[in-house]
């Protein structure tokens, strides 16, 4: 078959291809493609900066402009010469020499690729598109995600709710405030993320520049590599490597990605749950079935979508950071592969991120839920009565309100009330506690 959305393998590629399709830009074969031709052409440019060779102004146009047409096509071609060399670095090269005998620079071929193993490509490419997809996709989704739980906190600022821990009628809280938590979470999160660098290797066959050395002993190549890294591609260099960066940092990225995710994992639940004791009620969306038998059902698939897809992303996040940082001696090869999967988990993240946004979008706060779940509990003002009468120093106030209410299921107003007004305490006092309510007894 004819690969489409129908037949696509990955739900990627497939179901979920219209909401993700611009992660191509980072982490196709294309993409990969393309930041390789970038290093090398801006390493070409830096040698030739750099006095190692002369090239003209025009030379310099011409190459960057093999880079910023860089098309279908020219990928295709690199392909179909990968078929021959087995290397896909090595088509990158020969595709950049014959670029160069277009630009009549044919003297000019072997400064292409000039004393690098095909890892001071690969280390520097993936770092570059990881970075873009962060700082362009990912951190902005996550971002506008935090800000619109964020308007929701603030629209329900007010709102007072039956809090239920171990999920049990607890000390009242607001609605607005337990949404805060999530986006004060996300908030850390984000800004560790931030301090996070994104490296790269740049060092030759076994990270010592032992060709560019043996060509040039008298050149500072350390200066040099570390200068290209940092001022040219945006990234910093690792200075002690083996034939591959260590991936240490990267495995950074992917653990705080999987925080993050963590994070949003509990808040979908925490949504659900809401939906599932109806203090969220849902739009409808004519035309839409919530289910095939049961015509009445509204359910909460956005959150539950999101919930698998976070968990698909976090298992492979969590092989990625466990995988990466370990290689055999100086290299093996199965970093490759899996450097080649690192965009699956940030789609099904942003899968995620737009499925919770969506569901966001639905939510339609039952307040008249809320408000009878609360007046049917007025067992948790127990510890507020407690509390205050520890204050009057009243005689063991706690075991008294234990033995009102633990367990029992007739604990209304009236019978709060009338244990108040049984307390050898002020009027004044009595006054106070009768005027705690499960609606009021919300804290700070």
């Amino acid at each position: 078959m004819d690969l489409n959305q129908l037949t696509a393998i990955s739900p990627i590629d497939g179901r979920y291809r219209r909401q993700v399709q611009h992660l191509d830009e980072y982490f196709s074969e294309y993409a990969l493609i393309k930041y390789r031709v970038l290093v090398e052409v801006e390493y070409l440019l830096f040698l030739a900066e750099k006095k190692i060779f002369k090239a003209d102004a025009k030379l310099k146009k011409q190459l960057r402009d093999v880079v910023a047409n860089f098309s279908i096509a020219d990928a295709e071609q690199i392909k179909k010469t990968e078929t021959i060399t087995n290397h896909d670095v090595k088509a990158v090269e020969y595709f950049l020499k014959g670029a160069l005998e277009k630009c009549g620079a044919s003297h000019l071929k072997e400064w292409v690729h000039f004393g690098l193993t095909s890892q001071d490509i690969n280390n520097t490419a993936i770092p570059l598109l990881w970075k873009d997809s962060i700082e362009q996709e990912y951190l902005p989704a996550i971002i506008n995600l935090q800000a619109a739980i964020g308007k929701l906190a603030l629209a329900y600022k007010k709102i007072p709710m039956l809090a239920r821990t171990h999920g049990q009628p607890a000390s009242p809280t607001r609605l607005g405030k337990e949404l805060m938590v999530y986006v004060e979470r996300l908030e850390n999160q984000i800004q560790l993320f931030s301090y996070i660098p994104f490296t790269a290797k740049f060092g030759g066959a076994t990270g010592n520049f032992n060709a560019h050395h043996v060509a040039y002993p008298k050149y500072n190549w350390i200066k040099f590599a570390n200068d290209f890294v940092e001022n040219k591609l945006g990234l910093q260099r690792q200075q002690y490597t083996t034939q591959i960066e260590h991936y240490d940092v990267l495995a950074a990225h992917f653990d705080a990605i999987k925080r993050i995710n963590t994070i949003l994992v509990d808040f979908c639940r925490d949504v659900w749950n809401y939906i599932s004791i109806d203090y969220f009620k849902q739009k409808t969306i004519k035309g839409e079935i919530g289910s095939s038998a049961m015509p009445h059902k509204v359910n909460p698939i956005d959150f539950e979508n999101a919930e698998g897809n976070l968990g698909i992303a976090n298992a492979l996040l969590e092989h990625f950071s466990a995988k990466l940082p370990i290689s055999r001696m100086q290299r093996d090869l199965t970093d490759s592969t899996v450097l080649r999967n690192i965009g699956t988990p940030v789609a099904h993240t942003i899968i995620s991120v737009k499925s919770i946004e969506k569901g966001l979008g639905k939510l339609v706060l039952n307040e008249n839920k809320l408000k009878e779940d609360l007046d049917n509990n007025w067992a948790v003002v127990a510890e507020a009565i407690q509390t205050v009468l520890r204050r009057e120093n009243y005689p063991n106030p706690y075991e008294a309100l234990k033995e009102l209410t633990r367990g029992k299921t007739a604990i209304d107003k009236k019978a709060i009330h009338q244990f108040i007004s049984t307390l050898k305490v002020s009027p004044a006092v009595k006054k106070e506690l009768k005027a705690i309510t499960p609606h009021t007894y919300t804290g700070i």
